[in-house]
C-alpha cells in the first residue's frame, strides 16, 4: 500500500517533485479533460443559478398572506383574497389567485395547472444536473481507458526495452488517474446541490398540497352550507 501510495504521488509531481499545478494536471489528464471541463462548467452555472432562485423564492414566501386568503374565501370574500394574493409574490398565492380566478369554470382544473407551471420553474435544470454528475465519473473512466491504452502501447511499441518508455509509460499512467480523479471530484461536488435543490422542490410541492386540500375544504364546506 506504501508502495502504491508513493507510485500515484510520483505520477502527480512534476520531475523537480513539486506537485502539478491546476493547469499541469489539466494538460497531463489528455484531450479528456475538455469535455470534462465542459461538464463542470455546465454542472457549476445551473447550480448557482438553481441555488439563487431557491433563496429568491424562499425570501418571497408569505404563509400569513396564504391563510388569510383561504380565510377570506371561506368567508365568501373572492375580492379580498384576490386583493391579497395580487400584492404577494408567493408561488402559492399566485396558485391561489389563479385558481380563485378561474373557480366559476373549473376550479381544480385551474389550481393543478397554475401548481405545475409553478412546478415546473423549481424543476428546471435539475434534469441536466443530474446529468452532469452522471456523465462526469464516465468521461474519466473513458479518461482512464484511453489513458492505460497509451500505456499499453508504449509498452508494445519498445518490446522489452522498457526504460527507454518510461515517459510514456507514466504519462498514460498519469492521465487516466487524472481523469479518473476530476471525473468523481466533480460528480461528488453536483450530489450536495442535487440533493438539497431537490428536496426544495418536493418541499414546494408539500405546501402547493396543503393549500390545494385547504381549498378544497372551504369549498366544500360552502356548498354543503349553501345546500342547507
Amino acid at each position: 500500500m506504501i508502495i502504491e501510495h508513493m507510485q500515484l504521488a510520483f505520477l502527480l509531481t512534476n520531475k523537480d517533485g513539486s506537485p502539478m499545478t491546476a493547469m499541469e494536471l489539466f494538460k497531463h489528464g489528455g484531450p479528456i479533460m475538455w469535455p470534462i471541463l465542459l461538464v463542470s462548467f455546465m454542472m457549476i452555472t445551473v447550480a448557482i443559478e438553481r441555488m439563487i432562485f431557491t433563496l429568491r423564492e424562499n425570501g418571497r414566501r408569505q404563509p400569513d398572506v396564504v391563510n388569510k386568503m383561504l380565510e377570506k374565501v371561506e368567508g365568501n370574500d373572492i375580492e379580498g383574497a384576490l386583493e391579497l394574493g395580487n400584492k404577494s409574490q408567493d408561488y402559492v398565492a399566485r396558485i391561489l389567485v389563479y385558481a380563485i380566478s378561474h373557480k366559476e369554470h373549473s376550479l381544480g382544473n385551474a389550481f393543478t395547472r397554475a401548481a405545475n407551471q409553478e412546478m415546473q420553474r423549481f424543476s428546471q435544470g435539475l434534469p441536466t444536473l443530474d446529468t452532469c454528475i452522471t456523465a462526469a465519473p464516465l468521461l474519466g473512466l473513458l479518461g482512464t481507458v484511453t489513458g492505460m491504452m497509451g500505456t499499453f502501447a508504449a509498452l508494445n511499441s519498445t518490446g522489452s526495452d522498457i526504460g527507454s518508455a518510461t515517459g510514456q509509460i507514466t504519462g498514460g499512467v498519469a492521465e487516466a488517474l487524472i481523469a479518473t480523479m476530476c471525473g468523481i471530484a466533480i460528480a461528488v461536488t453536483g450530489l450536495l446541490p442535487f440533493n438539497i435543490l431537490n428536496a426544495r422542490v418536493e418541499e414546494a410541492r408539500h405546501e402547493i398540497e396543503d393549500a390545494s386540500n385547504s381549498l378544497e375544504i372551504i369549498v366544500n364546506k360552502s356548498v354543503s352550507t349553501a345546500a342547507q
